[in-house]
C-alpha cells in the first residue's frame, strides 16, 4: 500500500510517497518530519525571496561564496558544470538580479528528499516537486515507477510514459507557470521547446538540462553525445509543432 504525504513550500506542493509493503523501519512521522525540516532548510539558503536567504546575502555582498552553506557552494559548482555541459543554456548568472540557481535546485532536493527516505529504511520512494521527481525502487519490487508526461495543450492526456526504477526524471515548459524560462542569451522568454523532460540518475542535472532544452530546442541533442551524458535521456515537444523528439537509452 502507497503512503502519501504533501508539504508546502517552494511556491508549490510537495509529494512523498512510499510504499509500506517493507515496513517503515523509523516511523513515517519521524522521517517527514525530517524531510520537512530539509525542505525549509533549502528555502533558507536559495530562496530568492527570503531578503536573509543565504543566496539573497550573496546576491547583496553581504557574504561571500566560502562563507555559505555547504549546500549553495556545492549548488555554484554543480551550476558551472550545467552551464558547460549545455554550452551557456542554462546560466544562473544572467538573470538581471544575479545567481540564481532556482532551474537546478528542485532536482537536487527532490534526489536528497529521497536520500533521507532511503537512509531510514525505505526502499520504495518518490518524490515530486513540480515536475522534478526522483525515484527509488525496493530490490524487491516487481514493478518500477510508471512516469507520465503530460500534454503541455491538454493537461489531462498523458503523451509518453516512462518506466523507471532508480533516477530522476525532470520536465520542464512554460505551458504549467507561464513565461517563467528565459534565454540568457537574450534575456526573453525561451522558445526552443514547449515541453522538455530529462531522464538521468542526477535530480539537480536533469533539471537544469529540462530547462535549457527550453531554451535550445532541438539544438540541444547534442549535449547528449557528450560522455558526461551517456545516461541521460530527454524527449522533447517542438515549440512550434506537434512533433516530438528523443534521445537517449531510455528512449
Amino acid at each position: 500500500m502507497l503512503e502519501q504525504r504533501t508539504y508546502d513550500a517552494w511556491g508549490t506542493t510537495l509529494k512523498f510517497v512510499v510504499d509500506d509493503q517493507f515496513g517503515f523501519p523509523e516511523g513515517l512521522g519521524d522521517t517527514f518530519t525530517k524531510v520537512t525540516a530539509f525542505v525549509d532548510h533549502v528555502n533558507q539558503i536559495f530562496s530568492t525571496y527570503i531578503d536573509n536567504s543565504q543566496v539573497s546575502l550573496l546576491h547583496h555582498n553581504k557574504i561571500q561564496l566560502d562563507q555559505s552553506h555547504q549546500d549553495l557552494q556545492t549548488i555554484w559548482r554543480d551550476c558551472l558544470k550545467a552551464r558547460e555541459i549545455t554550452d551557456g543554456a542554462f546560466d544562473p548568472w544572467a538573470l538581471d538580479n544575479g545567481f540564481d540557481p532556482s532551474g537546478i535546485v528542485k532536482g537536487w532536493a527532490a534526489q536528497e528528499i529521497a536520500t533521507i527516505f532511503s537512509d531510514a529504511g525505505f526502499k520504495h520512494i518518490q518524490i515530486d516537486a513540480s515536475g522534478d521527481l526522483y525515484l527509488k525502487d525496493g530490490e524487491s519490487s516487481e514493478l518500477p515507477w510508471a512516469i507520465g508526461v503530460k500534454n503541455p495543450d491538454a493537461n489531462e492526456q498523458v503523451l509518453r510514459i516512462f518506466n523507471i526504477w532508480d533516477g530522476a526524471i525532470a520536465t520542464s515548459g512554460n505551458y504549467e507557470r507561464g513565461e517563467h524560462i528565459r534565454d540568457p542569451f537574450n534575456s526573453l522568454p525561451a522558445i526552443g521547446a514547449r515541453s522538455a523532460t530529462v531522464i538521468g540518475p542526477s535530480g539537480g542535472l536533469c533539471d537544469a538540462l529540462a530547462t535549457a532544452l527550453n531554451v535550445s530546442g532541438r539544438n540541444g541533442s547534442s549535449w547528449f553525445l557528450k560522455p558526461e551524458l551517456q545516461e541521460y535521456s530527454c524527449w522533447v515537444i517542438d515549440r512550434y509543432s506537434e512533433k516530438a523528439w528523443g534521445y537517449g537509452p531510455a528512449i
